[in-house]
């Protein structure tokens, strides 16, 4: 790492820290080859024999096999190693990467978003990046013209949910395929095993493998690195053998003039064969997404001095062993294993399936993570597999849904072959969706020329593109099953997300007048008691037509209300110092807040039991700083309009509260005043019956001589007391419903497809954590 400008540094120091640097990345570079690797190393399982099959069995000739692996050997070159390795790798969103991310960088740059949610203060954000203020002529008008119109903006969502739609669907095939070629080596012993007996295996190994997921990927790491370092130790050492031993002519087949004689040759049958050799490239969409886990630095070295050279010349070598034996194509890989060292690389190609399937699992649900953070995919339940690394996770629905989805698919095909047509259309989507949103990132994030872009997506779209055209000529042979898997989760996402967008947008248009509200005064109508309300809603502007609605149901509210709206920003992740933006709602006799609790779409939203202290010390705060006006350029705050980012890094020793602990103490002991003996009674028996229940209590005081406006420690007095009194959650339950007026297609995707979904996912109070014995729900029917 180069010392900023105009610091000066020894060169001792300055060479320790580059070598600290450098000892690092390695460390990842290593570790990244279990995490990013395991797919792609494994592919030299089945490449051969998938693209030599059909009717390209009758060109099996040395020709062929020399042509076959010239492609083998560009197509590694040109699209891991040149577009990933050197341009893809370097448009991470802050250090992170994929499809969703490329995303959250265009809608930050320009206005691609279709939820209205985004506010000034979001801009602010120390992870938003701003762009180059200048722009040139030409992408500026491209802007201006993209978010002009809104079916654009929707096909280029669509594209990005047909991408992550595929990621999924390599989770279902990536461990059907990888188990099922490993075991296949068990064909080409002496005891060979029958087909039956040996999809039995695979199942095994597969239910196995689903049903460890729920103790973490972490578990179980440090085994996987040497697990694929000796893997690629073994692919090099037999490839060398065999280029040695078989053909050493092979090498000669690194030139491109092996492909014009391969495709003269084999014609048209040559290029349906592409289908099996884009198969060499299955798992490269890892390097990108699982950078957030490492550094691109890091993976960069693993790919160019591991990876690359280790399966080029296991490529080579295969070939070699198939120039001489062209009867061996259909099990080339075991085949070519000398017989002494047959079974330690056969235990250990097993093991680097099941670690190459592991990674797609856990990338599968890092996806589905993301697309419900973007508001793409109903709530599910998260699980946190590792208390100190962070974004390690497990969702239980999709991981038995995946299982299921695989144990049909390897049981329905019971051949790699059909799988591969399936695997590679699936893989080649998602990288020519890569090709086309990178294109997009030069022009609106680099703002580089569009001429520049253009160069970029013609290369790379006419070399994807033709692999995807001979993929798709497999669709009747296996084909289908990732277009319509992808057809089915994305029918759940872009219903899902359609649905809260037109749920959103009915608030957004029935917001409460402030006139309305100021008219009826501080008591607005109603008996106000003591206590905290929190009130829950999706807006992050306005009242929403909720609260109307509650105060003409409800006789009482409390002494406090503060408007909480939990969002996602298009950031991967929001500092704690910044998560939090209050506001005030109404003038102050009225005791209404505004709460914006931010995420970004990596975050991890953990139940710390502190959210209400958090949410008490940042109001008070607020009002502080609120009768002190500060500078804008304050370090721990920076004001929007009505509302201001509170620091909540130093919330235990704030000087505007005192703060004394009161040990745990059950939710029944802290709120005496406004309960009856018998719900306190019930709220005992509750505690007892969920221990989580069971919070950390804390006294707020105002400084014994704190020297402060009249008003304002009156607003500090009524917030202390109310937090004292008890604090209440107040949700909506919404019903969607279509307008009668509404079309046929309409009224079925929110009355039966978007009602179906809310039915059937987790609640929005157990996805925020809320405790349920506090929860307060009153209905209300959205017609949108």
């Amino acid at each position: 790492m180069e010392p900023e400008s105009g610091i000066s540094t020894p060169p001792r120091s300055s060479s320790q820290r580059s070598w600290v640097n450098l000892s690092r990345n390695l460390i990842l570079a290593y570790q990244s080859l279990g995490v990013v690797y395991g797919d792609l190393s494994t592919s030299p399982l089945y490449v051969y024999s998938s693209t030599f099959i059909g009717k390209l069995e009758n060109n099996r000739t040395e020709e062929a096999i020399f042509g076959a692996f010239s492609l083998i050997f560009w197509t590694l070159t040109l699209i891991p190693l040149l577009k990933y390795v050197f341009i893809v790798l370097t448009a991470d969103d802050n250090g992170e990467g994929g499809t969703f991310a490329l995303y959250s960088l265009l809608c930050r740059h320009a206005k691609f978003s279709l939820l209205p949610n985004q506010q000034a203060a979001d801009e602010e954000l120390s992870t938003y990046k701003y762009g180059h203020p200048m722009q040139s002529a030409t992408s500026s008008a491209l802007k201006r013209f993209l978010e002009k119109h809104k079916k654009l903006r929707t096909a280029l969502l669509v594209v990005v949910l047909f991408g992550a739609c595929m990621v999924i669907g390599d989770g279902v095939l990536t461990p059907a395929i990888s188990v099922l070629s490993a075991v296949s080596g068990l064909q080409v012993t002496e005891a060979k095993l029958t087909d039956g007996e040996l999809l039995l295996l695979a199942c095994v190994i597969l239910v196995g493998l689903f049903a460890l997921q729920h103790f973490g990927t972490r578990k179980v790491a440090f085994m996987f690195a040497p697990i694929v370092m000796i893997w690629l130790v073994s692919i090099l050492s037999v490839g060398l053998y065999n280029i040695i031993h078989w053909n050493p002519k092979i090498v000669r087949a690194i030139s491109p003039y092996y492909i014009i004689m391969y495709f003269k040759v084999c014609g048209r049958d040559g290029w349906i064969s592409l289908g099996g050799i884009l198969l060499c490239i299955t798992g490269t969409e890892a390097m990108f997404a699982d950078i957030g886990h490492f550094t691109a630095l890091s993976i960069r070295l693993a790919f160019a001095f591991v990876i690359y050279p280790c399966l080029v010349i296991q490529y080579m070598g295969q070939a070699a062993f198939l120039s001489k034996n062209l009867d061996k194509i259909p099990n080339c890989f075991y085949d070519s294993i000398p017989g002494p060292v047959f079974w330690p690389v056969f235990v250990i190609a097993t093991l680097a399936a099941i670690v190459g399937s592991q990674a797609i699992i856990t990338a599968t649900f890092s996806i589905i993570k993301q697309c419900n953070a973007l508001g793409c995919f109903p709530r599910v339940k998260v699980v946190h597999t590792s208390k100190n690394i962070y974004g390690q996770i497990y969702i239980p629905e999709i991981n038995w849904i995946l299982m299921i989805l695989t144990l049909a698919i390897t049981i329905g095909f019971q051949d790699t072959t059909l799988i591969g047509n399936a695997y590679g259309l699936a893989c080649m989507t998602v990288i020519l969706i890569t090709t086309f949103l990178m294109a997009l990132v030069i022009i609106f994030v680099w703002e580089k020329s569009i001429f520049l872009a253009a160069i970029f997506l013609l290369f790379f779209l006419f070399i994807e593109g033709t692999y995807l055209s001979a993929a798709l000529t497999k669709v009747p042979q296996g084909g289908w099953v990732p277009l319509v898997l992808s057809f089915i989760f994305m029918a759940v996402m872009y219903i899902w997300h359609y649905g809260t967008r037109k749920k959103y947008n009915f608030d957004l248009h029935n917001k409460v007048s402030l006139k309305w509200l100021i008219g009826l005064g501080p008591s607005l109508g109603i008996v106000r008691v003591p206590g905290i309300g929190l009130i829950y809603s999706e807006l992050a502007t306005g009242v929403p037509a909720i609260f109307s609605h509650f105060v003409t149901n409800l006789p009482a509210f409390h002494n406090v209300l503060v408007f909480v709206c939990v969002k996602s920003v298009p950031v991967p992740y929001v500092s704690p110092e910044e998560r939090f933006l209050i506001g005030r709602v109404c003038p102050r006799p009225y005791r209404m807040y505004r709460c914006i609790v931010r995420y970004g779409y990596k975050d991890i939203q953990r139940d710390v039991g502190d959210f209400e202290n958090q949410l008490i010390q940042s109001i008070a705060e607020f009002i502080q700083m609120e009768a002190v006006e500060p500078q804008p350029s304050s370090p721990e705050s920076s004001l929007d309009g009505r509302m201001a980012v509170i620091s909540t890094r130093n919330v235990e020793s704030s000087s505007t509260l005192i703060i004394s602990e009161q040990g745990d103490i059950d939710l029944s002991d802290s709120i005496q005043s406004s309960k009856s003996v018998a719900l306190q009674s019930l709220q005992s028996v509750f505690v007892d019956e969920d221990p989580q229940v069971r919070r950390r209590q804390v006294r707020f005081q105002l400084p014994p001589n704190a020297a402060m406006d009249p008003a304002v420690k009156d607003e500090l007095m009524d917030l202390i007391q109310a937090k004292e009194a008890g604090v209440a959650y107040i949700m909506g339950h919404s019903y969607v419903k279509a307008r009668k007026s509404s079309s046929f297609l309409k009224r079925f995707v929110i009355d039966i497809g978007y009602s179906f979904l809310r039915k059937n996912c987790r609640g929005p109070a157990v996805a925020l954590n809320i405790p349920h014995i506090s929860l307060i729900e009153v209905g209300m029917i959205y017609y949108v």
